[in-house]
């Protein structure tokens, strides 16, 4: 079934580069690492994929609560989000990123945690996939997730984002 939704937009800077920012009148619904204008094939392949139906519109009031707190984050005042969200995905996508939710700032889990969490101790490998589809990463935090070895390995975005983000929150050093 496709909904009819107004997908609000704007964008904003940050330490990872510029962020394109997707909320509905629900709450915050992605995330892309990029610019506007070279996201939007993407974004529109997005709403698609999850029966959504409607333009995306420029509106930088609705996103403003959005780009306050990630500013906040980049800055240091704040280390969690209480922003609505508006999930598109599986119920075992879900399922793990609430579990991600509840990983502290500064603080790790490996896959392999996140799958006994969710009562799924063999899909330690569906974790990671369903990590690499979170559509609002940072706030849902899938850049905490690393390897059962301590490595940091895989992040949508890229490793030197998610070595950005563990380092602003002091769990790494920045390397140079």
């Amino acid at each position: 079934m496709t909904e009819q939704l107004i997908h609000y937009v704007d964008e904003m800077d940050s330490p990872l580069g510029r962020l394109t920012i997707v909320a509905t009148d629900h709450g915050v619904c992605h995330i892309h690492f990029g610019e506007l204008k070279t996201s939007i094939a993407t974004l529109n392949a997005w709403l698609k994929k999850h029966g959504r139906k409607g333009e995306l519109t420029h509106c930088m009031e609705t996103i403003r609560p959005i780009r306050e707190q990630l500013e906040d984050y980049f800055s240091g005042k704040r280390a969690t989000f209480d922003l609505p969200l508006d999930l598109c995905g599986t119920i075992f996508q879900k399922k793990v990123w609430n579990a991600l939710k509840n990983i502290g700032y500064g603080k790790t889990k490996s896959y392999k945690e996140i799958a006994q969490e969710i009562g799924a101790p063999k899909a330690v490998r569906a974790v990671g996939g369903a990590n690499n589809k979170n559509p609002i990463p940072i706030i849902i935090p899938c850049h905490r997730v690393i390897g059962s070895n301590g490595n940091m390995v895989g992040y949508g975005g890229g490793l030197d984002k998610k070595e950005i983000l563990l380092s602003l929150e002091g769990v790494i050093q920045k390397i140079s």
